[in-house]
């Protein structure tokens, strides 16, 4: 407590000398924040990918441990920060001690109707930190965080260039998927957890960018919480009748395969199951984020092949160095392609 007593007071002294200005933070709260802000915290996950698109050198911590598969997706600096963890979410649990010595000039806070904001505010406004709620829920959020992130961080002609490339690249995939009437759109089932018998409704933002991409997610609901994984047993996906499975469980969709209680799925059956390419930041889901908008790419080429054709190595390259800073070798794109098993499309009749 000590400790906390004396951080806390270094870091007001510290503010009354730095310059302040005011801002309407997307939570309609006024904040003071400093003139100029250099050192950010991200509180949850997808603020962590938001952070490493607009202003990555702002960044002291993250959610999550970088693993070793994801490091040649990370630029250098990113790689070696510490991992602080977060209050809300998928990250390990945010040590109020741990952030407030690393001298935040300001909290980025994740507002969802599902989060308990005066909670998060508690949190912060007992170490002192000023905190900036940013709503970044589902894609369609996304232009507005952008933009906000990169006035608030000086970096708006960056922000302005990846808002643009989610506007662009939304509107285009949403006109083609328009013109497919729900018929021919292909019954995936989204399989998540070690035996793949966890789910998210059609409705939570876990799952948009399968509709957004023209697909028809199987479980038909409104989902109950933020975090999602509904469990559900194997008879109601045999119900269900999938033509594809989409899946972040590459150990399970390797397995599931010799599984004789899941022969009964078609998909399954006839090896429709598509992983999810996860690093740096998962495509699809966990943590829900930018990267949705190249996974949403993915899907609708995979959906519907002929419709929306699709160069994924390249778009991959372009979307990493406009909103990663990273260039991708070829060895690089392989390990993060290759289990996705996008070579054999399916085009739904």
């Amino acid at each position: 407590m000590q400790r906390i007593l004396s951080l806390l007071l270094a870091g007001l002294l510290l503010a009354l000398t730095a310059q302040a200005r005011d801002i309407t933070d997307m939570a309609g709260r006024s904040v003071k924040i400093p003139d100029k802000v250099e050192r950010v915290f991200g509180s949850a996950p997808p603020l962590n990918v938001l952070l490493h698109a607009v202003a990555p050198e702002t960044m002291i911590g993250l959610s999550f441990p970088v693993v070793d598969e994801a490091k040649p997706f990370f630029p250098p600096r990113l790689q070696g920060l510490p991992v602080v963890g977060g209050i809300f979410g998928m990250g390990q649990q945010m040590n109020a001690e741990t952030v407030l010595s690393m001298k935040p000039d300001i909290a980025l806070a994740w507002k969802s109707p599902f989060i308990d904001q005066g909670k998060i505010e508690s949190a912060f406004a007992r170490i002192g930190v000023p905190l900036v709620f940013i709503q970044l829920d589902t894609l369609s959020d996304w232009p507005a965080a952008l933009r906000f992130t990169g006035q608030l961080l000086g970096h708006e002609k960056t922000a302005e260039a990846q808002a643009r490339y989610v506007e662009q690249t939304l509107a285009k995939v949403a006109k083609v998927v328009a013109a497919i009437p729900e018929a021919r759109r292909p019954r995936v089932y989204y399989a998540e957890g070690p035996d793949g018998l966890a789910t998210d409704c059609h409705r939570s933002f876990h799952t948009e960018a399968i509709e957004l991409a023209g697909g028809y997610n199987v479980y038909r609901c409104e989902p109950k919480d933020h975090m999602g994984m509904e469990r559900i047993s194997l008879e109601q996906i045999l119900a269900f009748a999938p033509d594809l499975i989409v899946t972040q469980e590459k150990a399970w969709a390797a397995n599931v395969r010799k599984d004789p209680r899941w022969q009964g799925v078609k998909a399954v059956r006839e090896g429709r199951i598509h992983v999810v390419p996860r690093w740096p930041h998962n495509w699809v889901d966990r943590p829900p984020s930018v990267m949705r908008v190249l996974g949403v790419q993915w899907l609708a080429n995979l959906f519907h092949p002929k419709a929306y054709p699709l160069d994924l190595r390249r778009e991959t390259r372009a979307f990493y160095q406009l909103f990663l800073g990273v260039s991708l070798d070829d060895a690089a794109l392989d390990q993060l392609l290759q289990a996705t098993g996008s070579a054999t499309p399916h085009e739904h009749h």
